[in-house]
C-alpha cells in the first residue's frame, strides 16, 4: 500500500467552558476542480426533461485521470490498489460508503496514511466533466464505462427517467424512507459546465444549507456550562443563531469558530433568515 491521506487533527481552546475539535489540512492544496453545482428543484420544472438519480451523502471528488482531488482542491493520495483500475478519463462523483455513513467516510479519507478502511469506500460516478456531449450522451458513455471497467472501488450511480412530478415525489419519499438524502436531476440536453444552473437540480424533503460558525451563546438550565446556540453566517450573508439539533457531546465540544456547518430549515422569513434551523453536522471534509 502506498499513500498518505491529507489530514492532521488539531485541538484548540475556544471558550473556558468547552473545547472545540476540528481538523486542519497541511499545504497539499492544488487548484480547485471546476465543478458543476446544483440549484434547488422548483415545482414548475418539467420532470420529463431530466434524468433522475439518488443524491448520495458522500464526499465530492474529481478523478482527473491520474489523481483524486477533493471539492476544496486537496489532493487525496489514496492507496494504489483503490485506483489501479480507474480509467484515464475525468470522472465526477462521490466517495461513499452507504446511506447514513457520511461521517465514517470523512474519517477514512482524512486519515494520515493509507489503511484498510479504504476497502469500505467506493467512488460513485455521476458525470463525465470532459465529455463534450449532452447529458444523455454522457449517460450512455458512463454505461459503457461501467461495462468496460472492472473495479471493486468504482461504481456508476443509476440514472433513470420519470413521467411526472407525482412519480418524482413518490420516488423522493421512497428514497428518504430508506435513509437516502434526496434526488438529483440532470437536464437531458445539458452540457457539463462550471457553476450553478437549471441543468442540475437537487430535491430533498427539507432544505439544507451551509453556514460558517461565528460565535457561541452559553446554555441555560440543563445546558448550563455547555453551548446553548451557535451564531452563524449563511452563504447569503445572513447572521442568525442555531440552537437545535445538537447532541450533548456536540454541546460540550461544539463546532470550531470558522468551521463550516450544514443545517436544515423550512424556508425563509421575509428578511431572508432561515426558519426552524436545525444543525446537521460539521462539514469537515477536505
Amino acid at each position: 500500500m502506498h499513500g498518505i491521506i491529507i489530514a492532521l487533527p488539531t485541538r484548540i481552546h475556544i471558550e473556558p467552558f468547552f473545547l472545540g475539535l476540528f481538523l486542519s489540512l497541511p499545504s497539499r492544496a492544488i487548484d480547485k476542480p471546476e465543478l458543476m453545482l446544483a440549484k434547488v428543484f422548483q415545482p414548475s420544472v418539467k420532470v420529463t426533461d431530466y434524468w433522475v438519480s439518488e443524491k448520495l451523502d458522500g464526499v465530492r471528488a474529481r478523478w482527473n485521470g491520474h489523481q483524486l482531488i477533493s471539492r476544496g482542491g486537496i489532493l487525496l493520495i489514496v492507496p494504489s490498489w483503490f485506483v489501479i483500475d480507474f480509467p484515464n478519463t475525468s470522472l465526477d462523483g462521490e466517495l461513499w460508503i452507504a446511506r447514513g455513513k457520511y461521517q465514517k467516510t470523512v474519517s477514512i479519507i482524512r486519515k494520515q496514511k493509507a489503511h484498510s478502511g479504504w476497502q469500505q469506500v467506493k467512488f460513485m460516478v455521476f458525470d463525465l466533466p470532459e465529455h463534450l456531449g449532452i447529458f444523455s450522451d454522457r449517460v450512455a458513455a458512463m454505461r459503457d464505462l461501467n461495462i468496460q471497467i472492472q473495479s471493486t472501488y468504482l461504481g456508476f450511480i443509476s440514472q433513470y427517467q420519470l413521467g411526472s412530478n407525482k412519480e418524482l415525489m413518490l420516488q423522493l419519499n421512497a428514497i428518504t424512507d430508506q435513509g437516502g438524502e434526496g434526488l438529483m436531476l440532470h437536464h437531458k440536453l445539458g452540457l457539463y459546465h462550471r457553476g450553478r444552473s437549471n441543468d442540475l437540480l437537487k430535491l430533498k424533503l427539507f432544505t439544507d444549507a451551509e453556514a460558517t460558525a461565528l460565535d457561541y451563546r452559553a446554555g441555560k438550565g440543563k445546558f448550563t456550562g455547555k453551548m446553548g446556540a451557535i451564531k452563524v453566517k449563511s452563504d447569503t450573508g445572513k447572521v442568525f443563531y442555531i440552537g437545535s439539533g445538537f447532541s450533548h457531546k456536540e454541546r460540550e465540544n461544539p463546532p470550531a469558530i470558522g468551521s463550516s456547518i450544514s443545517f436544515r430549515h423550512q424556508g425563509l422569513t421575509d428578511s431572508g433568515i432561515p426558519k426552524f434551523a436545525v444543525f446537521i453536522r460539521v462539514r469537515n471534509e477536505p
